[in-house]
């Protein structure tokens, strides 16, 4: 990982107040999956809770929260989040063989 760039952790949250229309979430997965192809991405929903995370590199705040606010699922109002900077300490040699 380069010096300049910063790893960002994003919590989403379900809005349940908005329901999901047919293509919400493909459109939300085509976004996050033309960004993986920028910069180190890793993401997911959670199993027993409604709402997912996503880990990602950015050059700081202002790039990852617009990186966020960007998604469809956030734009449309159906999921929102909290973002913060991760200060990444220790990282196994056994983390490349996820």
């Amino acid at each position: 990982m380069k010096n300049v760039d910063r790893l960002f952790v994003r919590i989403d949250y379900t809005n349940n107040n908005k329901d999901f229309g047919n293509n919400d979430f493909d459109d939300h997965i085509d976004y996050l999956t033309k960004i993986s192809a920028e910069r180190f991405f890793i993401g997911g929903g959670f199993e027993n809770k409604k709402g997912g995370m996503i880990i990602f590199k950015a050059r700081n705040l202002k790039e990852a929260k617009k990186i966020a606010k960007n998604d469809p699922l956030i734009k449309r109002g159906l999921y929102t989040y909290e973002i913060y900077e991760w200060n990444l300490v220790l990282i196994s040699e056994e983390s490349g063989k996820l």
